[in-house]
């Protein structure tokens, strides 16, 4: 990139654009830039820590070497979104056997690095504090026994925040299947983790996009995710 503008003055658009060009840092400036949210997307599709890393270095591999084929019919990170989330569900589907084994120890290691549950306070009651380990361990759990895309549906729409118009464009599917991923999934869950299912989410669910169950949601930012490579 040349002239006075610094990296923050740059559009996504404009670093990839600068990326195929032969700009040898404006790849790394735009996942700088936008890293933390495609690490929290990548760890909670696919459960732990290694494998989230490993997803997401498949998925920025693809993102660097794909760069070209990026026509601007989306956002730039609507389009990073989709390449990292199609890696680690093809990693998942490479690997299902991985859904029998036990959650890894070091889980709580990583609470604040996008996990399900939000960190609590350091003054909270330590029981507390155990009740949310273990219902962060049970949510893991049972997302990963949904089929793939009401995971990625889930996790995108449910936990990152992101508009369902915005997450078709990232899972390359109709608004309408999104929404209809995301009822089956939180009516899903909500077995799984003995909670009341969401109204209207009962049974057959409507193709409506109402709030997910309270276990499922979280608003926690990742702090500190691996660095590429």
């Amino acid at each position: 990139m040349t002239g006075s503008l610094g990296p923050d003055d740059v559009s996504d658009a404009d670093l990839l654009r600068a990326h195929v060009d032969g700009d040898t840092d404006a790849f790394g400036t735009l996942f700088a830039r936008h890293r933390d949210r495609l690490w929290a997307v990548a760890l909670r599709t696919m459960g732990n820590p290694d494998d989230a890393a490993d997803g997401l270095q498949d998925g920025l591999v693809a993102a660097y070497r794909r760069a070209g084929s990026f026509r601007g019919e989306a956002a730039v990170t609507t389009w990073l979104h989709r390449v990292v989330v199609n890696a680690c569900l093809d990693r998942i589907r490479a690997s299902r056997s991985r859904r029998a084994e036990p959650l890894p120890d070091d889980l709580e290691e990583y609470e604040r690095r996008g996990s399900l549950v939000s960190a609590a306070p350091v003054s909270e009651d330590p029981a507390e504090v155990a009740v949310r380990g273990d219902r962060r361990d049970a949510v893991l759990a049972a997302l990963a026994t949904l089929p793939d895309e009401q995971r990625a549906a889930l996790v995108l729409v449910d936990m990152e925040g992101y508009p369902v118009s915005e997450v078709a464009e990232m899972l390359d599917c109709a608004v309408g299947t999104v929404k209809s991923r995301c009822s089956r999934g939180r009516a899903r869950l909500a077995v799984l983790l003995g909670v009341p299912a969401p109204e209207g989410e009962r049974g057959h669910p409507p193709d409506g996009n109402p709030d997910p169950t309270p276990s499922v949601r979280s608003t926690d930012a990742p702090r500190a995710p691996p660095a590429a490579g």
